[in-house]
């Protein structure tokens, strides 16, 4: 009786308040190829909602992005200079990111110091709000030859290791290279696909989420 009392009188828990989770990427995490349920950002946030930190997705993935072109969004993706007006309206500036691109610079041969540069300009403006991120790396394709490969891959091993950043080191982890996984084109990933790269880096996201100042 005495235990039905208390919980009768125990106050509500409280409801989780969804963090506003930005992805600034490409094609593959733009449901490029699939349905918008299927993509993804909706995969990602249903995964996040079961575990129990539900998050808003800032949808900031553009099919056929380079690094040159998440670049040059980024200010507007998170609502102007940090530094100067117009700043994001309260409540809606991102608190968390995750950034998935490189995949088109590798496809166009994109010499690898420039992709690095613009990677780091994004990791900097990111650190600058103080917005945790998470980094995906990326490998460039066989047929630009070994030594691109190698510099390509190098770039993203360097920016992970930046202090305060959580590198998963290859985003199509699990994925990349199986016919059943993905689309015709053999480089996007079906809905199958995106099940598997959600699964995978889902303990990296909730790391991420735990850096994300609480109240």
């Amino acid at each position: 009786m005495l235990l039905m009392l208390v919980l009768a009188v125990a106050p509500a828990r409280a409801a989780v308040a969804p963090v506003r989770l930005l992805v600034l990427g490409d094609s593959l995490s733009s449901a490029y190829g699939v349905p918008i349920e299927d993509g993804f950002e909706a995969r990602l946030a249903a995964a996040c909602a079961a575990a129990g930190h539900p998050v808003q997705i800032q949808d900031g993935a553009v099919s056929g992005d380079t690094t040159a072109g998440g670049r040059a969004r980024l200010s507007w993706v998170l609502g102007g200079n940090p530094q100067a007006a117009p700043e994001a309206a309260p409540g809606t500036a991102p608190e968390a990111a995750i950034v998935e691109l490189g995949g088109n610079d590798g496809l166009r041969g994109i010499a690898p110091a420039d992709t690095e540069a613009n990677l780091r300009a994004i990791l900097d403006g990111l650190a600058a709000r103080h917005i945790p991120v998470l980094f995906a790396g990326m490998y460039a394709p066989p047929n630009l030859g070994p030594q691109y490969g190698k510099a390509f891959r190098a770039v993203f091993d360097r920016l992970g290791a930046r202090p305060g950043v959580i590198y998963y080191p290859f985003f199509l982890a699990g994925v990349a290279g199986d016919p059943a996984l993905n689309q015709a084109d053999g480089i996007h990933p079906n809905a199958a696909g995106v099940r598997i790269i959600v699964a995978r880096i889902m303990p990296y996201v909730l790391r991420l989420l735990a850096e994300v100042p609480k109240g």
